[in-house]
C-alpha cells in the first residue's frame, strides 16, 4: 500500500503498517523467551503480580472475557502459580495471589524476556529511546483501555 493509501476509510503510512508489523513480530520473539509460560497466561501472571488481585480487574487491565481470565486462572491454580483466597466481607470474590513457585517463574519469563529485548534494542540505531517508547506505548494502552471502561461505564 502507497504511503497515504486508504484502506477501507482508514488513511495508513507504509511506516504504520511496518510498525504494526514489527509489534507482531516482536510478540511472537517473547513468547518464544516464554518458553515455561503461554504468552496469555504471562500476561494474567504479572496483572496479578502488579496488583490486580481480582479476575474481574485482571479481564479488564487486558481487555479479555471473564471465562477467558477464569479458565487462565483455574490452569494456573492448578500449575500451583496461584492462589485464591477469600475477600473479607465479600464471601463471592476471590483474591488471587502468586505462590513463590508463580513469582520465581515469572522471574525467570521476564529475566528471557528482557535479555531478549535488550539484544534487538541493541541492533537499533538507539535502543534508550526505543525502550522508553514502548513504556509510552503501554501507558497509552492503559489510558485507552480506562477511557473505553468509563464510557461503558456512562462517564
Amino acid at each position: 500500500m502507497q504511503k497515504g493509501a486508504s484502506k477501507g476509510g482508514v488513511v495508513t503510512t507504509a511506516g504504520s503498517v511496518e510498525a504494526v508489523r514489527a509489534l507482531a513480530r516482536a510478540s511472537r520473539v517473547l513468547e518464544r523467551a516464554s518458553g515455561e509460560l503461554s504468552l496469555a497466561h504471562y500476561r494474567v501472571l504479572s496483572a496479578i503480580a502488579s496488583g490486580d488481585e481480582r479476575a474481574s480487574r485482571v479481564a479488564s487491565r487486558l481487555a479479555l472475557g471473564k471465562p477467558t481470565v477464569s479458565a487462565a486462572v483455574e490452569t494456573l491454580v492448578q500449575r500451583g502459580l496461584l492462589i485464591r483466597s477469600v475477600v473479607e466481607g465479600d464471601q463471592r470474590v476471590a483474591a488471587l495471589h502468586l505462590t513463590p513457585e508463580g513469582f520465581a517463574l515469572l522471574d525467570r519469563v521476564e529475566a528471557e524476556m528482557i535479555r531478549r529485548i535488550d539484544d534487538l534494542c541493541a541492533r537499533t540505531p538507539d535502543g534508550t529511546q526505543l525502550l522508553e517508547s514502548l513504556a509510552w506505548l503501554g501507558a497509552a494502552i492503559d489510558d485507552m483501555q480506562a477511557q473505553r471502561a468509563a464510557e461503558r461505564r456512562g462517564g
